[in-house]
């Protein structure tokens, strides 16, 4: 591998070959194409005043797909080369059978670039990248003298892709993604609580290797361990609670999010199947899809089928408006689609999968919202959690989350667990903050084995009738 730019109809392929190729496979099918990729990553981890881990990855590869209905045939190799091509072409030709579907239209080209091409790797060299980690530990170190470890992450990747259609036209897209993250954990009378931070986006390694940026996820993550020092056993029962914006969208995105994907609906396995144009949430709740969100992590100025990228609104004031669709899902359905066919590689197929999903931001002041909870818990971070899309059910873990009575913030909790379910928690939110955030840029989403990036967001919520999961007696 090398860092010239992926240009695989130049460097591996004969372009009209690979053409007559993919026509011949998508002969009577509804959809198809050839999707091309080269991806290279990095990632210096470094843990407990060392170099724990440094790995860098490369890989290229294609997948071929061919489309008949409700069935699509698909094949990818590592071996970017017409033999390889053909065989792949044997395979995904399977499942058109005799045909007699109608080419669907290629996606509708765009020029709109929302992130740099440049090679994030190579935007700072590698003494550089070891020396950002070791100043982080130092500098935790120095802050707190409870601090007994640090673990420190710079990584970055590049993905460049090129999709070829059956009717000739092609679409590139190079991808960049840069994070840092921060772990802590301190120490006080025996008693050790950890805390972290993290973030980026489709940005260089710049911004993030910048001492105004590592600082400041430094004292997040050491604050949130210290805060962690001081909590009590959460309360366990039925109450109402008050999210945090930002990253408390993650609770947005699994219980509610993967309800609103196309396939889920189309198949009618998801919570919210057969109520499009029906209230399913609280007034004053818009929620939407954004993938054209410059430089954001879940943003892509195209999705993996060659669609533009959308701004997509889901809910509209408590009403169920659309979902997020690829191309097959959107034209069984009868909809277009919204530039959410997403994949986590070559290796893989194509379904609709978020970008960056979020709630609007409402009137209320989140000091107010506070002062009207009487008896509940103000969650901040999440950690970890399960969702079932059938019925929307989900259990979330809190990483910072306190205890409020009659209005006012007390004691930290730990061990508190968010439990309910998406499709009862929309129509329960009573309050609507002012403050509508995206979080810092550490999202992963799966599905069905798939892992991409992903972005969150909301503003403060109130929302009634929530179990919390605690160890209180």
């Amino acid at each position: 591998m090398t860092d010239t730019p992926f240009t695989p109809f130049q460097d591996a392929l004969d372009r009209d070959a690979a053409l007559d190729v993919l026509r011949a496979a998508t002969q009577g099918a509804d959809d198809g194409e050839l999707f091309l990729e080269r991806r290279r990553s990095e990632a210096l981890v470094f843990d407990d005043g060392r170099l724990k881990t440094a790995s860098y990855d490369a890989s290229e590869g294609f997948g071929l797909r061919a489309v008949c209905g409700e069935v699509a045939g698909y094949a990818h190799s590592t071996e970017i080369s017409e033999t390889a091509l053909k065989r792949a072409s044997e395979t995904a030709r399977l499942a058109v059978g005799d045909g007699g579907g109608t080419m669907a239209d290629a996606p509708n080209p765009t020029n709109i670039k929302l992130y740099t091409d440049e090679d994030p790797i190579a935007g700072a060299a590698f003494p550089v990248k070891i020396d950002t980690l070791r100043q982080i530990d130092a500098f935790a170190r120095d802050l707190d003298a409870r601090v007994v470890q640090v673990s420190a992450t710079i990584a970055a990747s590049l993905q460049e892709v090129e999709i070829l259609r059956p009717d000739g036209q092609s679409f590139r897209d190079v991808r960049p993604m840069t994070r840092v993250n921060v772990s802590v954990i301190v120490e006080e009378n025996g008693r050790r609580e950890s805390g972290s931070a993290g973030g980026g986006g489709r940005v260089g390694l710049d911004g993030l290797i910048d001492p105004a940026d590592w600082q400041t996820k430094t004292r997040e993550a050491l604050r949130v361990a210290v805060v962690n020092l001081g909590a009590v056993p959460a309360p366990a029962g039925v109450m109402d609670v008050v999210l945090g914006p930002g990253w408390p969208g993650i609770l947005l995105h699994e219980a509610i999010g993967h309800g609103l994907e196309g396939d889920f609906n189309r198949k009618g396995s998801s919570a919210f199947a057969g109520l499009m144009g029906q209230r399913i949430a609280s007034k004053g709740v818009t929620v939407l899809d954004d993938g054209t969100i410059p430089d954001r992590r879940g943003s892509i100025s195209i999705d993996d089928e060659g669609t533009p990228s959308g701004k997509n609104t889901l809910i509209d004031d408590g009403i169920l408006v659309g979902f997020m669709q690829d191309r097959q899902n959107a034209r069984l359905m009868g909809v277009a689609p919204t530039g959410n066919g997403r994949r986590e590689s070559y290796a893989h197929a194509p379904m609709p999968r978020m970008t960056n999903t979020y709630m609007m931001g409402g009137d209320s002041d989140p000091g107010d919202i506070l002062a009207d909870l009487k008896d509940g818990i103000y969650a901040v971070g999440f950690g970890g959690g399960q969702v079932d899309i059938t019925n929307g059910k989900f259990v979330f873990s809190c990483t910072e989350a306190y205890r409020v009575e009659n209005g006012k913030v007390g004691a930290p909790v730990k061990g508190a667990t968010l439990i309910g379910d998406g499709a009862t928690a929309l129509k329960q939110i009573r309050a609507i903050g002012n403050d509508m955030a995206l979080d810092p840029g550490m999202g992963n989403c799966g599905k069905a084995g798939q892992w991409v990036p992903v972005g969150v967001g909301q503003p403060t919520l109130m929302i009634g009738g929530l179990t919390v999961g605690g160890s209180a007696s």
